[in-house]
């Protein structure tokens, strides 16, 4: 295979766009198809499919967020007008979100923890997808990934967990990188020392 400096750059300068920062306009419809057949192009040992996909684009941003607010107030009776009005806005202003399910099923030679992995690689998938779309992206969980009921009401079914919610747009401004690991720090090479 021959060597991609263009796909080499992309992935030395890779960062996400904060959802705050992500506005119209979105992916088309085609162009969601595409994202949506990049992002389930994953490692998925014994080609059992352990995961689904959710998405929350249009109108359905707003009536999500305000599902979600009936649940944080009946979670947190104490959350005023503000609090609630920062749930009604969980999936603005970015004009796609699309929730990744971890869906992990019985099978003998591949242990849950790998098929969480894959569902793992298809947000991150939806990421790169987005970029290479000509968008930005950015991947997050928040309480309503863990909370089993807004989980439901989202979208996840019995034994079933979001590994997080990907929010697709155009970027408002253009992202300073972050600093990144030293690779002294994070990397060593393992040695036989029997």
């Amino acid at each position: 295979m021959p060597a991609n400096p263009a796909l080499r750059d992309y992935l030395l300068t890779r960062r996400s766009v904060g959802l705050a920062f992500l506005k119209e306009p979105g992916p088309s419809a085609e162009e969601i198809e595409t994202l949506l057949t990049i992002a389930t192009r994953v490692p998925d040992h014994g080609k059992i499919t352990p995961w689904r996909l959710v998405v929350i684009e249009g109108e359905a941003r707003r009536a999500a967020g305000e599902r979600l607010a009936e649940i944080a107030a009946r979670r947190n009776p104490g959350l005023d007008e503000a609090g609630l009005e920062v749930e009604r806005n969980r999936f603005l202003p970015a004009p796609l979100t699309i929730g990744v399910i971890s869906a992990p099923k019985d099978h003998p030679k591949v242990p849950e923890l790998e098929q969480v992995l894959s569902a793992g690689n298809v947000a991150f998938n939806l990421v790169h997808g987005a970029f290479a779309l000509g968008y930005a992206a950015c991947w997050v969980t928040r309480w309503f990934t863990f909370d089993a009921e807004a989980a439901q009401m989202l979208g996840a079914g019995q034994g079933e967990q979001f590994v997080g919610f990907v929010h697709v747009g155009t970027p408002a401004t253009l992202i300073e990188d972050r600093p990144r690991p030293a690779l002294a720090e994070v990397v060593t090479r393992w040695q036989d020392r029997s």
